[in-house]
């Protein structure tokens, strides 16, 4: 089998990693991998497991993405590629534009992963338009029925993003090196309990309720040093410097570190002791949360989205209502006092991920080709 997948760029982020698994697993089990995005630092390591990467200009919100529209359709019908997988939105139209003018007796079958909540609009419906539709959570799912409610809910999979157990073992323990410079780099950390926010720095993602957990666990008489793992968006750097206000306000400046953009996530959650995921408004699925629980870290969430699909299945320990600041610091002090650790990852592994979205490409490349709606509701 041959499979395209197209998405914006191969920078980072959960997608981006998403697209090379599924890659890596085609060419392990033997078909022809193909990636087309904007490029970006990831090509390379997509290139080093055997797939083909083409460069497109598909990632503009702009109009002026249509004009890949006539490109792309060349590129399907010289590749003539089984399965095409769309992972975005602006390549999500070029690419739908492309293959809806082909013969459909012979054009590629189509796959969408909803991988997140879009705003809800024509725009946005295009990522209901596969001929198989892949939902990363249960949220998504019910997400598309309310939204774009002529949706069949036959050809809607749901296939939770997975984790790899090899690279995030249990009670994974960082190397002599690492620990090293992380002790020599910060060494106001030594003696403290660490407490893990990891997430873009943004308003919705909850670090405000992260930092007045920390004061008020100092206020009881924790020895805790919270950890702000994250970047913000360059335009959004008023929001960090509001974050380091509350700490100055609430006077903890000296026990809540922001670190930034990390490349040894896995192995600061491995030196926590717990982990948060405190966002205000639900995630799709949550990523980062997935690969602590599989290091063995209690997490504890916020009770909506994919991260409490997570744990309900997981460490349902962790969960709390939605802003309920005393259930937080109530969790906290009860894992701290315990031995609550999750122990297995279960159904939501990486090899569980890719059979499920190969089993996706190989029924829909089976069934007979009919023409698909040429109208679909928004």
């Amino acid at each position: 089998m041959k499979v395209t997948q197209i998405l914006p760029e191969l920078n980072a982020g959960g997608v981006e990693r998403g697209t090379l698994e599924i890659a890596a697993h085609l060419v392990r089990e033997g078909h022809e991998s193909i990636v087309i995005s904007n490029g970006g630092r990831m090509v390379e390591e997509l290139e080093k497991a055997g797939t083909r990467h083409v460069t497109m200009p598909v990632h503009r919100k702009s109009l002026a993405s249509l004009l890949q529209v006539l490109p792309m359709r060349r590129f399907l019908l010289e590749e003539r590629p089984d399965i095409v997988h769309i992972r975005s939105r602006v390549p999500g139209w070029v690419t739908w534009l492309a293959w809806r003018g082909m013969d459909p007796a012979t054009r590629p079958r189509l796959v969408s992963t909803v991988h997140g909540f879009y705003s809800v609009n024509r725009y946005s419906a295009v990522m209901t338009r596969g001929e198989r539709v892949i939902a990363v959570s249960n949220s998504v799912q019910d997400y598309i029925f309310k939204n774009y409610p002529k949706t069949a809910p036959a050809k809607v999979e749901v296939i939770h993003r997975g984790v790899d157990e090899t690279v995030y073992p249990v009670d994974f323990v960082p190397s002599e090196a690492w620990q090293t410079v992380w002790a020599n780099t910060y060494p106001a950390f030594k003696g403290r309990i660490l407490l893990l926010m990891p997430g873009r720095l943004t308003r919705w993602k909850g670090q405000q309720d992260f930092i007045q957990l920390i004061a008020r666990l100092i206020d009881l008489g924790l020895p805790v040093h919270g950890l702000i793992v994250g970047e913000p968006h360059p335009k959004k750097i008023a929001f960090l410097n509001e974050l380091r206000s509350l700490t100055a306000t609430l006077g903890i400046t000296d026990r809540v570190s922001f670190l930034g953009h990390r490349n040894d996530l896995r192995e600061i959650m491995a030196i926590s002791s717990i982990i948060y995921s405190l966002s205000l408004a639900p995630e799709a699925f949550g990523r980062v949360s997935l690969e602590a629980l599989a290091l063995g870290k209690p997490v504890i969430a916020y009770e909506h989205g994919g991260v409490a699909e997570q744990l309900k299945a997981i460490f349902p320990k962790g969960l709390a209502k939605v802003g309920d600041l005393e259930a937080i610091i109530g969790l906290t002090r009860e894992i701290l006092a315990t031995s609550h650790r999750p122990s297995s990852v279960g159904d939501f592994s990486l090899d569980k991920m890719t059979q499920s979205t190969f089993g996706v490409y190989s029924k829909l490349n089976e069934l007979p080709r009919i023409e698909f709606e040429k109208k679909v509701s928004v």
